[in-house]
């Protein structure tokens, strides 16, 4: 039985609970928190505690905080026979004040309210020697089918490429739905689009999958489309990744 100690009380440390109570063979010993209201959302299934001074023992130590909050989390477990690993993408483990550490990143996105199925979602797991990457390992396998070990540098990467696949491909969404709504339509009418997209480079590369005027270079069409925007920023963005896309398909055309 792994014993494990969560600290954070935010989105993802809601869903690492959530994961972890019900995986087999792996203890919620403890969640830590700041947030004494906050901590009270898991005090159903383990022990609570906003005393950073009075951290229980366990195997492994899960620090689900903002990135900037790695550090000094970490400063309350130099003591603490456990692995400490943190969450972060973008962070590496030397972020972490202690001698047996590691990285647990979830490569998901996390919102409140909704939930996922963590056996798909790819757990990237990093430690200092084998017998801790060995512990992680097993932590990992009691939630997803999917875990790799993958060093600091290659989650950074790792990282980024999500950043622009999920973070800006959402914003775009918004645009969207911001032209719609601009109009009285649906942003539903969207999302078979939306949908279709995701599931072609299920079979195929995204450079395969591209279309629209900017990969035809329709330049009337998006000439038209540019006189639709009123916002800078939107009129920037189009042109940006119009251009971009011209560029990565200039030879086809």
């Amino acid at each position: 039985m792994l014993r494990i100690v969560i600290l954070g009380t935010g989105n993802l440390a809601k869903h690492l609970y959530s994961a972890f109570i019900k995986a087999k063979n792996v203890d919620v010993a403890q969640v830590v928190g700041r947030n004494k209201e906050a901590l009270q959302q898991f005090s159903a299934h383990a022990r609570i505690s906003n005393d950073f001074n009075a951290i229980a023992d366990a195997d492994v130590y899960l620090i689900a905080v903002k990135d900037d909050a790695i550090n000094e989390v970490s400063e309350y477990l130099m003591n603490k026979r456990g692995i400490v690993v943190h969450t972060s993408g973008a962070i590496g483990s030397k972020a972490i004040q202690h001698t047996n550490k590691g990285v647990f990143y979830l490569l998901q996105t996390f919102t409140k309210g909704k939930t996922v199925e963590f056996s798909s979602i790819p757990i990237c797991i990093e430690a200092d020697d084998k017998e801790s990457l060995e512990t992680l390992k097993t932590l990992a396998t009691s939630i997803s089918e999917k875990v790799h070990h993958i060093d600091s540098e290659q989650r950074k990467k790792l990282h980024l490429a999500a950043v622009f696949v999920n973070n800006f491909t959402n914003y775009l969404y918004g645009i969207g739905e911001e032209l719609c709504t601009e109009e009285g339509l649906s942003f539903d009418l969207l999302k078979p689009l939306i949908l279709e997209t995701a599931d072609k480079i299920q079979t195929m590369t995204p450079q395969e999958a591209q279309t629209g005027p900017a990969r035809r270079s329709d330049i009337k069409s998006m000439e038209e489309h540019l006189e639709l925007l009123d916002r800078q920023e939107h009129i920037t963005l189009y042109k940006l990744l119009s251009q971009a896309i011209k560029k990565a398909h200039e030879k086809e055309l």
